[in-house]
């Protein structure tokens, strides 16, 4: 087994994700916020998405601490009703940050299905 595989058992509550279309939607209605949390080179490589908070902000390390409500060092967005889907390159870590923020109390986190993949596979918008 690898740490991968290993990781994604131990979830206790896996949260499966909004599509990328849901996601598109909702970030477009305004109801919805975008946290991209790949790294640079994979944003360099594959694009990003439009209007999405960006690692500059909150990368996968930091995410729990700059949008814990409770947070001294939490950007100006975070709240326990946020709705925030987090992004990843192919859905699998962002379905664990996501994790963490809901036990951090902001109750309507989730990932995004697929990722960043899928959201380029349904011919999303994407920004350079």
């Amino acid at each position: 087994m690898t740490w991968q595989s290993e990781l994604f058992a131990s979830l206790s509550t896996p949260l499966h994700g909004m599509s990328p279309r849901a996601a598109f939607q909702e970030a477009l209605w305004g109801r919805a916020t975008l946290v991209d949390i790949r790294p640079q080179a994979q944003r360099m490589a594959f694009g990003c998405l439009p209007d999405a908070v960006s690692p500059r902000a909150v990368d996968r390390t930091a995410l729990a601490w700059r949008l814990d409500p409770a947070s001294d060092d939490r950007l100006p967005i975070a709240a326990r009703d946020l709705r925030v889907v987090v992004v990843c390159q192919e859905g699998h870590i962002s379905s664990r940050a996501a994790e963490t923020l809901v036990r951090l109390g902001v109750r309507h986190a989730t990932g995004m299905a697929g990722g960043f993949a899928a959201w380029q596979a349904l011919g999303l918008p994407v920004a350079a």
